[in-house]
């Protein structure tokens, strides 16, 4: 591994953008592989008078090596089991603060030498997404949350059908094109010329709808992407774009929709997550038993999207993946073993593939918590409750990884370490 150790030295005050050659990551002429989490909510914490926490945090991630950084920069509307500030409150209506807190992460990124993939939209309900542009164009109200998995069929149903829905697109259109035009308040950089950004990604995991929908509407979704892309490249050919798709999950299953979203010119990159609970791999009451097939499973993932990756001969990131702490627990103060033993696995098998030129070339684990704390009554978000790595529909501890979790944190340190 040490042949790959000068791999990220290159710090962004060089000018160099992040781009692909072939099916490799490169920064300045090197191969960049590169070991992040997501931080969805990092534009709120500074939007939302939690600088101080925000520039703490950044310090220990850019310090673990841990230099990039999968964030939010849409949302929209407002409601129950939804975060709490929008940067589209109203259809058209833009919130300059938290736009102006986007430029402060951007600008306290690009001291650190640290990247951000900034995803423009959601699949989900968490932070209103397509569900929202799509009530905004009926005139609806916006559909029941997913509270349960009985829930989740007609969200994605409703969800879906933004792509058909011109006045929907229309909104998303401008909303993505006063970003990507936008000039950090800050910095004084256009966002197109600042090479902080790795990449603009169309969403967090769009799926063309429920299973059983996914040729009917593969389309109209497919159209979404390549427009979307085009729009993107069009305004700025300085970064990559990528999808945010879960990979198979998220494409009905179908070798074929899911090469047909990435094979697109406008698309440099393939992404996919595993998640091994919620595809039910894994049992917490039977924890010894069930996380051998877990493992057994997320290896057959890894391994399929490596050769559709080989296939269209594209780099291929990990950008979501998270596990939960022993027996299920909420409580930071729970233990992490087995979150830390599959931590150990994935990582080996991603960084193995990764430092042998194949097309895996990073990893953001899900997600991070911080120094945040979910409330201790239930565990469920609410306005005043400390943004930490689980969305606000989620039970609040369920996947964040804490400052305090010093073991999980030497498993992330010491492959970040062979990034660097």
């Amino acid at each position: 591994m040490s042949q790959k150790s000068n791999l990220n030295k290159s710090p962004i005050a060089s000018g160099e953008f992040i781009k692909v050659e072939g099916k490799q990551l490169k920064l300045n002429d090197q191969p960049y592989i590169f070991m992040g989490t997501n931080m969805w909510y990092a534009a709120n914490l500074a939007a939302e008078g939690h600088q101080g926490r925000l520039i703490k945090e950044l310090d220990q991630l850019n310090e673990l090596g841990i230099k990039n950084i999968r964030i939010l920069g849409a949302s929209e509307g407002s409601g129950s089991f939804r975060i709490n500030k929008s940067f589209q409150p109203e259809v058209g209506v833009y919130d300059d603060d938290l736009l102006k807190a986007l430029d402060y992460v951007l600008a306290e990124l690009r001291k650190r030498g640290m990247y951000a993939v900034i995803y423009l939209n959601n699949f989900w309900e968490w932070s209103g997404g397509m569900a929202q542009y799509v009530a905004w164009s009926k005139g609806e109200s916006f559909p029941k949350p997913i509270l349960d998995e009985k829930d989740r069929p007609a969200f994605m149903e409703y969800s879906s059908r933004f792509y058909s829905i011109p006045s929907a697109m229309q909104a998303f259109r401008d909303y993505t094109s006063m970003l990507v035009k936008r000039t950090n308040s800050i910095t004084g950089v256009p966002y197109r010329d600042d090479p902080t950004i790795m990449s603009w990604q169309l969403a967090n995991e769009p799926r063309p709808g429920r299973l059983e929908d996914t040729q009917s509407n593969k389309v109209s979704y497919l159209g979404w992407i390549r427009d979307t892309a085009n729009l993107i490249k069009e305004l700025d050919p300085n970064h990559l774009v990528s999808t945010g798709s879960e990979g198979l999950v998220g494409s009905g299953l179908s070798d074929e929709i899911f090469l047909s979203a990435h094979e697109l010119v406008e698309i440099d990159y393939l992404t996919f997550h595993l998640w091994a609970y919620n595809w039910g791999w894994f049992d917490p009451k039977d924890e010894e038993g069930t996380f051998p097939v877990a493992i057994n499973k997320a290896m057959d993932y890894l391994e399929q999207h490596y050769a559709l990756a080989n296939t269209l001969n594209k780099p291929l990131t990990l950008e979501e993946f998270g596990f939960l702490r022993d027996l299920k627990a909420y409580n930071p103060e729970s233990s992490t073993n087995w979150r830390d033993k599959y931590f150990s696995e994935i990582l080996m098998l991603v960084y193995d593939n990764a430092l042998k030129s194949g097309p895996m070339s990073g990893s953001n684990f899900w997600a991070w918590g911080g120094m945040g704390s979910p409330s201790k009554l239930d565990y469920l978000w609410k306005p005043g409750v400390e943004y930490i790595g689980d969305p606000p529909h989620e039970p609040q501890g369920f996947y964040s990884v804490f400052s305090s979790d010093s073991s999980t944190l030497a498993v992330l340190g010491k492959y970040a370490k062979m990034c660097m």
